[in-house]
């Protein structure tokens, strides 16, 4: 039950975060053909979606072929060199997003150029383009999350998180819900940093079994081990509810090494001083063409 809890958050978020970002590019094309009266074109974004989706399923086969090709230490260091560049990903995308303090007038500048230059099929390209970008990086960020030790891939958590993310972004461009998209950006980003500084430390770990990085100090704290007279785990066991649930969102680790928590703690507060600059104005992109 425990491990169930512990994979259904997790992918929970990330598809809610990706799909989200995918749903809220496609409804501001789509309410910018609806406001100017040129929805003939919607049949460019519905083709850019679908190729887009069948290229992530395409992604998700590759990535499992590739993790099934490596076995012993090359799979170690493969899984842990996948899981800094999750987190680097996560990160990236996050800066990103800080970045987008007019997102919808520079995709309707886009979208209007692309008309008036009667090149209609550029919309559909777009449109593909940042809905592939949001299917691969969820396909890294969950294939990731499998590699991790007791956690896995809730296929259903992530279900829902694509579902509610889609009815969301739905709703907010049919003007059904008034919300601050910014917030809910800021409180996933939070999440997705914690998870993304479990992603780095993990990864350390797998290069600390292959031995790619020294092990310093083995266990800095250990409360795995013992189980309680009656039998049950500790309360801050992996396997118990609040660790296990604690290892899937934040890579929380009942035994780290040194190096690990090091590593943890380092990019916490590399991406504190990240926020802070990128959050800034001034630091704005654009267009998302520099993407």
């Amino acid at each position: 039950m425990f491990g169930e809890i512990a994979s259904f958050l997790p992918s929970f978020i990330i598809t809610f975060r990706e799909t989200l970002e995918a749903a809220l590019i496609i409804g501001i094309v789509l309410a910018f053909l609806y406001k100017t009266q040129q929805t003939q074109y919607n049949m460019y974004v519905y083709w850019g979606i679908v190729v887009a989706i069948l290229g992530s399923v395409i992604s998700a086969f590759a990535f499992n072929a590739l993790l099934g090709g490596f076995e012993g230490v090359n799979e170690q260091i493969f899984e842990g060199t996948m899981m800094i560049l999750g987190a680097a990903l996560i990160s990236w995308m996050i800066l990103w997003m800080l970045q987008q303090r007019h997102i919808t007038k520079d995709i309707e500048n886009e979208v209007k150029q692309r008309i008036e230059h009667h090149n209609a099929f550029a919309i559909g390209v777009l449109v593909f383009i940042s809905v592939l970008r949001e299917g691969v990086e969820t396909v890294i960020f969950l294939g990731t999350l499998s590699l991790k030790d007791g956690v896995g891939v809730s296929i259903f958590g992530a279900a829902i998180g694509i579902a509610i993310a889609a009815i969301f972004g739905y709703a907010l461009f049919r003007h059904f819900l008034k919300i601050k998209l910014k917030t809910v950006f800021n409180v996933t980003s939070i999440l997705l940093i914690l998870f993304a500084a479990g992603l780095v430390a993990h990864g350390i770990h797998e290069f600390e079994e292959a031995g790619v990085v020294p092990i310093i100090i083995e266990h800095v704290w250990d409360v795995n081990p013992p189980l309680n007279a009656d039998g049950s785990f500790p309360l801050l066991h992996e396997k118990w509810l609040i660790g296990s649930i604690a290892v899937g969102l934040f890579g929380y680790n009942g035994n780290p090494s040194l190096v690990e928590v090091i590593s943890y703690l380092a990019f916490i507060a590399l991406m504190y001083l990240l926020w802070q600059k990128y959050s800034k104005p001034g630091n704005e992109k654009k267009s998302l063409t520099q993407v």
